[in-house]
C-alpha cells in the first residue's frame, strides 16, 4: 500500500481489525443505526422507545455520544424497567424534534437526570405488554412475568414482538400514570451494575462510525474560517482575496455579517476542497479594527487577585452565620492564596458544521452536545424560525465542554446561505485553538479559623474567575444571596464542600477583564476542577499547620450532620458516603505505611464531590510521587481512586470515565495549560500544548463503591481530586506548597526555597 492510500478510515479500521483478532470486542457486539432513525409503527408507551413487531427495541437517545457509551448507558436503563433482551435493544440517536424537550449534554448530568423518567418508561411498557400478552395467553395478568423480552406463564410463553405484532397493545401512559407506578427493587435488577460491552465501540473501532467530519451531502463545497487576531472588539476596514483566487478550485471569501453579534470579524474563505479553502484562508489579507479583547493571562489574574482582595466585589453564593466577624475577631487566621491557568478542551476532532437549505427547512450536521441553546443562535442569525432549522448531531470527537455552546455554527450556516449551497466548515487546529472557549484563569482565597481542637469556626472563600453561564446562558445565573446581583453557579461549585464549618461564605466574582478577552467555557469537571484544588490544598495546610494527619483531620471534619447529611435520592447519606470513600482509598494505597517511603517521595491525598451538591459523585484520591530536589521535576508514580457513584448504569463505561477523567486530572495538574498573551493563547497546538503522554501515566488503581442509590454523574468528577492529591504529595515528599496550577518544576523548586 502506497502512502496515498493510507486514510484516516483504512488507519481506524486497522487497528479495529487487530483488536476483534484479538478477542477485543464480543462477537454479539452490534453497531449503532443511523443517527435520525426515530420511526413509527411499533408501540410507542412514551415517546423513549419503541418496540417494533419484528422484534427489535429502538431507544430513543437525545443525548450526545462523544466518548462515554451514553446510549448504551440509558438503553440499559429503560431496558431494565421493561424486562428486555438485551440483544433486542437498538439505540437511535434523534434529532431536535421540539418533542423531544430540552437536549443538552454535559455537567455529568445524563444519567441521573434520565435515571427516574427512563425508568418509568421502561416500566409502563412492561406493564401494558404484560396485561395484553396476559389476554393471548388467556390468564391472569397477575399469575404472568415479564422476563427476556417475553410474557411468561408456567410452561407457556409469547414474545413482545408477536403481542405488538398482534395489534393487542395500545396502552398509554400519562404523566400521572407513569408517577404512580411503582419500579422494581434493586435486588431484582438483572441489567444495571452488571457489566456489558458498549454497543458504539465496534464501529468507532472498525471506522465505520459516523463523526460531523465525515458527513457529506451533495453539492458540499468545503470551507475555512478567516479568523480577526482576538476573540472581541474587531470590526473589518477592508479585505482583499487575489492572492487566493489564483489557487485552482478557490471560489470566494464570505463576510460574516451575524446579527447575533457572536461571531464579530469573521470571513469565510469557500473552495471546492478544504486544502484550499485551508490555503486560501491564509491568503485573504484584512485591515481590522481592533479595541481592546488583548489582554494577558498575567493581566487577568492580576486583575482577579485585585478583586478578591475588594470586599466589595461579587456575590454570595452560599452562606452560613456570620465568619467575616469570627475572621476579624481572631487571634490566627489561616489564608491560603490558589491560582489556576487557562486551560484548553484540544478535543481530537477539530470543529466542524456542515450546513445547508433544504427547501423551506435548513439542516445542520454538527458534533453539539447543547442543542437547545444552539438551534435558536442559529435561527436567529438566519433569521428563520426555529421550526424550520433542524440540526442533526453526529458523534463527536471529543467534547468535554467545547461544543456545548456552538457559535462555530454560525458561520457556516451564513456562508451556506451566501454561496446558496451546502457548506461544510472545518476549523484548522490553530483556528480551533485561538477561539477555544477555555477554561477560565482563576484567583482564590481561603481564609479558616479554628478552635484549640481543630474545628473550623470561620471558612471564606471567595473565587474570581470568567462564568461561563454568563456569556452562553444569562438566564441560568442565581440571585446572590446577598442580594448583590447574581453569581454563576457553575463558576463557584465545588467550593461550597461536605467538611463541618460553623460558620461558612462562599463569594463568586466575575472577573470582566476575562470576559472581554475570550469566551469562558464549561471545560470538563467545569468549577470543581479549580475550586477543589483551592479546597482540598487548603485543608491539607491546615492540617499541617495544627500537626494533624491529613486523612485523621478530614475524617474529624465529616460528622455528616445538618446539610453535610445530605438528602435523598440525590444525596442520600451525604458525608457519611464521603467518609466511606476516604477509609477505602488509605486502606488501598497503604497510607499507614506512607513514612516508609525514601527520601523525596511522598503520599498525598484529597477528597471530591463533584459535579454539584445536588448530586455529588464521592471520591477520595491518593497520589504517590517521586521529586527531583534539583529540577523540582515531579513524576506521579500512582494514583489511587476510589469512587461511589451509587448505581453503576453501565460498569465498564464508568470504569472508562474514571480512569479517563483521573488522567486528565493528571493532566491538568502537571502538564496543561497555556497562558494568554495578546488576547490569544500562545499554545496553538499540540506540539507545545502537551497533555499527558502514554510515558508519564502512573499506576492507576480504581475502584467503585457499590451500592443500590441514586445513579450519578461520572464524565467529569474524577478529574478534581487529583491536582491536590499530588499538590498535596509533594509538600508531603520535600516540603514544598504549590498552589498554582497547572504545578511546574520551577515553582516546586521555588517552593523548596532552591
Amino acid at each position: 500500500m502506497s502512502g496515498r492510500d493510507i486514510t484516516r478510515r483504512w488507519f481506524v479500521a486497522s487497528i479495529g481489525s487487530a483488536a476483534v483478532a484479538t478477542g477485543f470486542l464480543p462477537a454479539a457486539a452490534k453497531a449503532d443505526p443511523l443517527f435520525g432513525g426515530a420511526s413509527s409503527g411499533g408501540y410507542n408507551p412514551t415517546l423513549w422507545y419503541e418496540v417494533r413487531g419484528d422484534g427489535r427495541i429502538l431507544i430513543h437517545v437525545t443525548r450526545a455520544e462523544m466518548g462515554q457509551h451514553i446510549g448504551t448507558a440509558l438503553a440499559r436503563v429503560v431496558a431494565e424497567e421493561l424486562e428486555a433482551r438485551w440483544d433486542h435493544v437498538e439505540i437511535v440517536h434523534v434529532d431536535t424534534d421540539p418533542r423531544w424537550g430540552v437536549m443538552i449534554t454535559g455537567g455529568s448530568w445524563s444519567v441521573h437526570k434520565s435515571f427516574d423518567q427512563l425508568s418509568r418508561a421502561g416500566a409502563a411498557g412492561r406493564i401494558a405488554l404484560l396485561e395484553a400478552g396476559a389476554r393471548m395467553l388467556g390468564v391472569p395478568a397477575k399469575e404472568c412475568d415479564a422476563r427476556d423480552s417475553e410474557i411468561r406463564h408456567i410452561s407457556r410463553s409469547i414474545g413482545y414482538a408477536d403481542i405488538v405484532a398482534s395489534g393487542e397493545v395500545t396502552r398509554q401512559f400519562t404523566e400521572a400514570d407513569l408517577a404512580l407506578i411503582t419500579l422494581k427493587p434493586a435486588s431484582e435488577r438483572r441489567l444495571l451494575n452488571h457489566d456489558t460491552a458498549a454497543r458504539d465501540v465496534p464501529s468507532k473501532v472498525n471506522g465505520t462510525a459516523v463523526y460531523g467530519i465525515d458527513r457529506k451531502v451533495d453539492g458540499m463545497v468545503l470551507a475555512r474560517p478567516v479568523l480577526p487576531p482576538t476573540r472581541y472588539g474587531n470590526s473589518i476596514l477592508s479585505w482583499d482575496d487575489t492572492a487566493a483566487r489564483k489557487l485552482p478550485g478557490y471560489l470566494r471569501t464570505v463576510v460574516i455579517d451575524d446579527p447575533t453579534r457572536t461571531c464579530q470579524g469573521w470571513l469565510v474563505a469557500v473552495a471546492e476542497s478544504w486544502p484550499i479553502a485551508a490555503q486560501a484562508a491564509d491568503l485573504v489579507e484584512v485591515r481590522y479594527k481592533s479595541q481592546g479583547g488583548a489582554a494577558s493571562d498575567e493581566q487577568m489574574l492580576a486583575e482577579g487577585a485585585r478583586l478578591i482582595e475588594n470586599p466589595n466585589t461579587g456575590g454570595v453564593f452560599h452562606q452560613d452565620g456570620d465568619p467575616l466577624t469570627r475572621i476579624a475577631e481572631a487571634r490566627e487566621v489561616h489564608e491560603g492564596l490558589y491560582r489556576t491557568h487557562t486551560a484548553l478542551h484540544m478535543h481530537l476532532e477539530p470543529l466542524n458544521a456542515l450546513a445547508w437549505q433544504d427547501g423551506k427547512t435548513w439542516r445542520v450536521h454538527a458534533g453539539n452536545q447543547w442543542q437547545s441553546i444552539t438551534l435558536p443562535l442559529v435561527a436567529k442569525a438566519l433569521g428563520i424560525s426555529q421550526a424550520d432549522l433542524v440540526f442533526e448531531t453526529s458523534y463527536l470527537g471529543g467534547g468535554f465542554g467545547r461544543r456545548l455552546y456552538c457559535e462555530f455554527i454560525v458561520p457556516a450556516a451564513l456562508a451556506a446561505k451566501a454561496m446558496g449551497r451546502p457548506v461544510k466548515l472545518i476549523f484548522a487546529r490553530s483556528d480551533d485553538t485561538k477561539f477555544d472557549q477555555p477554561r477560565s484563569p482563576t484567583v482564590q482565597r481561603i481564609r479558616s479559623v479554628t478552635d484549640g481542637k481543630g474545628a473550623l469556626l470561620a471558612y471564606d472563600h471567595r473565587c474570581a474567575a470568567g462564568w461561563p453561564t454568563d456569556s452562553i446562558s444569562p438566564a441560568a445565573l442565581e440571585p446572590s444571596k446577598d442580594g448583590n446581583g447574581t453569581v454563576d453557579p457553575f463558576a463557584i461549585s465545588g467550593a461550597d464542600h461536605w467538611y463541618d464549618s460553623e460558620s461558612q461564605r462562599i463569594c463568586a466574582i466575575r472577573n470582566d477583564l476575562v470576559h472581554t478577552t475570550l469566551l469562558p467555557g464549561y471545560l470538563r469537571s467545569v468549577a470543581p476542577g479549580y475550586t477543589t484544588w483551592a479546597v482540598e490544598t487548603h485543608i491539607d495546610e491546615l492540617a499541617h499547620a495544627l500537626g494533624r494527619d491529613p486523612a485523621e483531620y478530614r475524617l474529624a471534619l465529616l460528622s455528616a450532620k445538618g446539610r453535610n447529611g445530605g438528602a435523598a435520592p440525590h444525596a442520600v447519606g451525604g458525608a457519611n458516603r464521603l467518609r466511606a470513600v476516604l477509609e477505602w482509598v488509605l486502606e488501598r494505597s497503604g497510607w499507614s505505611n506512607r513514612h516508609a517511603l525514601p527520601s523525596g517521595k511522598g503520599m498525598g491525598l484529597a477528597l471530591g464531590t463533584g459535579q454539584e451538591r445536588e448530586m455529588p459523585t464521592w471520591i477520595a484520591t491518593v497520589a504517590q510521587v517521586a521529586v527531583d530536589g534539583a529540577s523540582g521535576t515531579v513524576k506521579v508514580e500512582k494514583l489511587t481512586s476510589v469512587f461511589d457513584a451509587g448505581t453503576l448504569a453501565h460498569p465498564d463505561g464508568a470504569m472508562a470515565q474514571a480512569e479517563g477523567s483521573v488522567l486528565w486530572g493528571l493532566s491538568l495538574a502537571m502538564f496543561e495549560g497555556t497562558e494568554y498573551q495578546k488576547g490569544l493563547p500562545r499554545d496553538l497546538n499540540l506540539d507545545s500544548y502537551t497533555p499527558v503522554r502514554m510515558t508519564d501515566v502512573p499506576e492507576l488503581d480504581i475502584e467503585f463503591l457499590r451500592n443500590d442509590h441514586m445513579p450519578v454523574g461520572l464524565g467529569e468528577p474524577g478529574v478534581i481530586s487529583v491536582a491536590p492529591a499530588i499538590g498535596n504529595a509533594i509538600f508531603a515528599a520535600v516540603g514544598a506548597r504549590v498552589r498554582d496550577l497547572p504545578i511546574r518544576p520551577e515553582a516546586v523548586r521555588a517552593a523548596m526555597g532552591a
